[in-house]
């Protein structure tokens, strides 16, 4: 959904409604209350159709067990369900992602994920429901189209009983959500019982998360899982940014055990606590789409920060590549530590010493030194010099030769300070750097939004009875001029060369993906204001003036539209649908028995 400034873009969009009002006394184990539908949400598919581990394969594309074989080294040994299809080139991948590398020195448990390209383009019998599941989640949240989420619980305990000494091994969960707070609570959950009780364990969860409610936007669902019951809410486009739509009561959550407030935010100020001094220029390097590279001692801190960094834009959808968690394994080493071509728009996050010598060569790298308490600041003021950079045993901090195009916001450092010596806790210290972000974002994205708003063609422009009218394209200049009076600094203090960022912005992937995202909003918009000036027609006073051979044309023609109505289910008024299928028999009706059975045929894909 497209951020909101000042001058709405079409109509105003009704927030989710007060969840403390609800009683919840009455949600049982695997059940799920639904929100009020968005605009032009028509009636969710009926998840009663849905077969045996359809459920399970909306959460999830399947768990696996990785443990460390001496003379095969780390190996699949166990994927659930049985029938789950992963490629080769998948499982290695998985192998190598699923345990920290030798030097990280990851004794006991250990949370991370990681992120890869899958490895062939399968289409999942579920594509069509899946993409009805999708089209209400926010840009950040909906299901990755060409990677996988691995999402690990590794386990390094010494067992004189063993070999090499150790007992090494992880439970891995593999999917397209990126909800890294829900399934890390997920895993917290299901691996130390599988740990202790081995297979039988996993298949009867497996078989629990099978009778879960698929994830729409806007529901509440209580999901149980061996024992426990977890409450979530799946936040939707439509959410006003920067609130929890879920609210604990003890009272009518006598069933539930653990409430998560989020299912995929990450702790921004624990993550950036050691570059705290660089959160403004991390954020504009991230909003450019500039080649990052995270040295960390360990993954779990790795896949922090990436995850910490993608996600300090929102709601803008990060659209370059990023890998929460890299080795040099990777299918993709080679490709993205060459030095024969500029480094790629991604963000990596590594743990392995290697890396210190492999990239150095790359424009912007962030040193994370072991994550303290989020009470305890980093020292480090300056940036630093990348010659500086020689080895992971740097100094913590950010080494980079990039220039900030807006001048520092002192306010937001001292606010931060000043919590850190009155002890606030860190969910207050997050909330602010996250609300800090969030402002940012928007008063940067609010005169896009108005600009694109005004490619719009006038509603008076559309007839019935002639095409949809064009988007007007988008022209830079014409968009830079309209800054002077109506830019960033309505919204925003900041000071500094708001032009310079725009104009790199405007090359970005992130651009790319937001105005592909904005214009096909706006042109199912078009075809839905289209369609609805269509059911105000008087179609049989029109087939009246014209032959039989031009009625069918139309007939066929609107029974286009209407299967594109509901392929794309593009955002119109309640009722329309069904208005114009009734016109479109009603139109057949008064055609000769003949071109009536033709054009009752259902119409071949």
């Amino acid at each position: 959904m497209a951020l909101q400034g000042p001058e709405e873009l079409g109509e105003q969009v009704e927030e989710p409604e007060d969840l403390d009002d609800q009683d919840a006394s009455s949600i049982s184990p695997a059940e799920e209350i639904t929100m009020p539908p968005g605009p032009g949400g028509d009636e969710e598919p009926e998840e009663a159709l849905l077969l045996p581990w359809d459920r399970f394969a909306t959460w999830l594309h399947c768990i696996c067990v990785v443990g460390f074989d001496l003379e095969l080294g780390q190996a699949v040994e166990v994927i659930y369900p049985h029938h789950s299809k992963l490629s080769e080139k998948e499982k290695t991948s998985i192998c190598y992602l699923s345990f920290p590398d030798s030097n990280s020195g990851c004794l006991g448990d250990t949370q991370f994920c990681f992120r890869f390209r899958q490895g062939s383009n399968r289409k999942s019998s579920l594509a069509c429901f899946l993409e009805t599941t999708d089209r209400d989640a926010p840009p950040c949240l909906k299901r990755e189209q060409g990677h996988y989420y691995g999402y690990v619980y590794f386990r390094q305990v010494r067992d004189k009983s063993l070999k090499r000494g150790y007992f090494q091994k992880s439970l891995v969960l593999i999917s397209k959500l990126p909800y890294v707070t829900f399934f890390h609570s997920l895993l917290k959950i299901m691996a130390p019982e599988y740990f202790e009780k081995q297979e039988p364990c996993l298949e009867a969860a497996c078989n629990d998360i099978d009778r879960w409610p698929s994830p729409h936007p806007g529901r509440i669902l209580t999901l149980p899982i061996m024992g426990v019951v977890i409450k979530v809410r799946i936040p939707t486009s439509y959410d006003k940014p920067g609130t929890s739509q879920l609210v604990q009561s003890a009272q009518s959550d006598s069933q539930v055990s653990i409430v998560l407030p989020t299912i995929h935010e990450v702790d921004l100020f624990r993550c950036f606590c050691p570059v705290f001094f660089h959160i403004q220029m991390l954020w504009e390097l991230v909003l450019l789409g500039e080649a990052l590279v995270v040295m960390a001692p360990s993954p779990a801190e790795s896949s922090d920060t990436v995850l910490a960094l993608a996600s300090c834009i929102s709601p803008l959808r990060y659209c370059s590549d990023f890998r929460p968690y890299f080795t040099i394994h990777d299918s993709e080493f080679k490709e993205y530590t060459t030095r024969t071509q500029a480094p790629p728009s991604v963000i990596l996050g590594v743990t392995n010493p290697f890396f210190a010598k492999t990239l150095q060569h790359w424009p912007h790298i962030i040193r994370i030194g072991d994550m303290k308490q989020a009470g305890e600041m980093a020292k480090q003021m300056k940036v630093k010099k990348l010659k500086n950079l020689k080895t992971l045993d740097s100094k913590p901090g950010v080494y980079t030769a990039y220039k900030p195009y807006l001048n520092k916001d002192e306010e937001i450092i001292k606010q931060l300070q000043k919590g850190v010596q009155q002890k606030r806790p860190s969910a207050a210290q997050n909330a602010i750097l996250r609300r800090y972000f969030l402002e940012l974002t928007q008063s940067f994205i609010i005169p896009l939004e108005r600009y694109v708003a005004s490619l719009m063609p006038l509603q008076k422009s559309i007839s019935p009875w002639k095409s949809p009218p064009q988007l007007r394209p988008f022209i830079q200049q014409d968009f830079m001029k309209t800054l002077e009076k109506a830019g960033p600094q309505l919204t925003s203090r900041l000071k500094g060369d708001w032009i310079g960022l725009y104009r790199n912005f405007l090359k970005s992937p992130n651009f790319d993906g937001w105005f592909r995202n904005r214009r096909r909003e706006m042109t199912q918009k078009l075809e839905a204001l289209h369609l609805e000036a269509l059911c105000e027609e008087d179609l049989q006073q029109r087939v009246q003036m014209h032959t039989e051979v031009e009625t069918v044309d139309l007939v066929l023609k609107l029974k286009d539209k209407l299967t594109q109505a509901e392929k794309e289910q593009l955002p119109v008024r309640p009722g329309t649908v069904a208005k114009l299928r009734a016109h479109i028999e009603a139109v057949i009706l008064a055609l000769p028995d003949d071109l009536q059975g033709i054009l009752h045929k259902p119409s071949t894909p």
